[in-house]
């Protein structure tokens, strides 16, 4: 479900209470595992990317890229743990020695016919940046005390883009926003995804943690910036590839990637700000 949608659910293609139904399964997995034991939840993160790692690999061997499969599911494991343990500088040393691996396995396999080593070393550190390494913006959210309200309040409002414009590109949807990367977003969309994320940062930046109204709009706003860049970014990769989705793993929704794709630009963003507005507390 993109922000901005003009369409109804059934020319849209999906099966709207399958994806009702996995949509809230997967939020019980998040909720039950953040609010229990925070180091389950960064497993379930670890797994999710993995999952990832793994569509948008096989998704750029349809164009020829072959990034190695082995160290960058190596790497998410190590820069979230790092991330968790040890904080957003170590997560910035996990993803440089991810990348060093991962270059150093294709440079040490036997050349195939045809192929291209810049072209996969490119390809490579893309896919450790988009995927383990904005994800770990997410792990540390995680990591103060009040970790579980920072995740809920990052993972909720983006959900908000996506209903909010959803919504509005449904029942006001005229102008399309970006018909070469993705038809159905409409500014009217936008502009649903921007009231409801102004709301919801209101809400969470004043209910939920000690923040102020204004942060709140100012917060919910950058997400909703972010979450949009992040779904017309890997709609544009799926148009360059050929697919539709990035895979079918999740019934109603397509891959683990479009799910992930408003979520993992805005990790950072989520991070920087919610430490910014909210200090840590001792």
């Amino acid at each position: 479900m993109s922000a901005g949608a003009v369409s109804s659910p059934g020319r849209a293609g999906r099966n709207l209470p399958v994806a009702i139904a996995v949509g809230l399964s997967l939020g019980a997995l998040i909720v039950g595992t953040l609010y229990t034991v925070r180091a389950a939840f960064v497993g379930v993160v670890v797994a999710a990317i993995g999952v990832g790692v793994w569509e948008l690999v096989q998704g750029l061997r349809r164009v020829g890229a072959h990034p190695p499969l082995v160290p960058l599911l190596t790497g998410t494991v190590i820069m979230s743990a790092l991330a968790y343990t040890d904080g957003a500088e170590a997560l910035v040393v996990g993803l440089l020695l991810t990348v060093l691996a991962a270059v150093g396995w294709r440079l040490a396999e036997p050349r195939q016919p045809g192929a291209d080593r810049l072209r996969d070393v490119a390809a490579t550190a893309f896919v450790a940046v988009y995927l383990p390494f904005l994800a770990g913006f997410c792990v540390l959210l995680a990591v103060p005390a009040d970790g579980p309200r920072r995740v809920t309040a990052f993972i909720t409002t983006v959900v908000c883009s996506d209903v909010g414009g959803y919504a509005a590109g449904v029942l006001f949807g005229e102008h399309p926003m970006a018909p070469s990367v993705s038809p159905k977003k409409t500014w009217e969309g936008l502009a649903g995804s921007a009231l409801a994320c102004a709301l919801a940062g209101m809400a969470f930046l004043t209910l939920v943690l000690p923040g102020t109204w204004w942060q709140g709009v100012l917060y919910g706003l950058a997400v909703v910036a972010c979450a949009t860049i992040g779904d017309l970014g890997e709609s544009m990769i799926k148009r360059d590839i050929g697919i539709k989705d990035m895979g079918s793993v999740l019934p109603g929704h397509g891959g683990l990637m479009d799910r992930l794709d408003s979520l993992l630009p805005t990790a950072p963003v989520a991070w920087l700000l919610l430490t910014a507005f909210v200090p840590w507390p001792h």
